[in-house]
């Protein structure tokens, strides 16, 4: 072999190596980097159906804990107590309570609904934070009523525990519709991920 030759390899090794080099990085590009992984729509409708699931059950608690202290105000019309009062304001405060958790649950569903179920998951918002307020104002006549229980007339007391047999009752109402609400995006969330999946499969053929 001549010198000419041997420089002529000399100098194209290098440009061989880099050839190489590159034609393996362009096959071992993440996929991520030019299109989303193939289980990203599945994860996706994953974490939106279990979203949505959290909600609607969430709303059933709320709207069984608003029957539970409304039914506890019912059985103390006409009785002025103390105690009476207590076990009121206890379970109203379950209830404000459940409806806190309905409304943190209803708030990530919405955050986490696919385009299809968008709409609906947003109407579980607005009816879980109608829900929060009307137990909210529940837990607050009920706190009233069980100051009266103690310091006012036996017809100032019953006075105030009307007024929270009527909180509770709208408490129930706004839980309940909550509920159904929340029941009804969690089916077309579950349509949703059906018709997701169907594109999905369209998409590779």
């Amino acid at each position: 072999m001549n010198s000419t030759s041997r420089k002529l390899r000399f100098l194209l090794a290098p440009l061989a190596v880099a050839l190489s080099s590159i034609a393996f990085a362009a096959d071992n590009t993440a996929p991520g980097r030019l299109s989303p992984p193939a289980g990203a729509p599945q994860k996706a409708g994953d974490a939106a159906g279990k979203a949505a699931r959290d909600a609607e059950k969430a709303a059933r608690e709320a709207a069984d804990a608003a029957k539970a202290a409304a039914e506890k105000g019912r059985m103390a019309t006409g009785k002025v107590s103390k105690a009476l009062a207590e076990g009121v304001r206890r379970a109203a405060r379950k209830a404000a309570e459940a409806a806190n958790r309905l409304e943190e649950k209803a708030g990530t569903s919405a955050s986490k609904a696919l385009d299809d179920s968008k709409d609906a998951a947003r109407r579980v918002e607005e009816e879980s934070k109608k829900a929060s307020a009307a137990t909210a104002e529940a837990l607050q006549r009920a706190e009233e009523s069980l100051k009266r229980s103690a310091e006012a007339g036996e017809d100032e007391a019953e006075k105030a525990a009307q007024a929270t047999r009527e909180a509770l009752d709208k408490a129930v109402d706004a839980t309940r519709s909550a509920a159904k609400t929340a029941a009804d995006a969690s089916a077309k969330t579950v349509e949703a991920m059906k018709n997701a999946a169907r594109r999905a499969g369209t998409d590779k053929k």
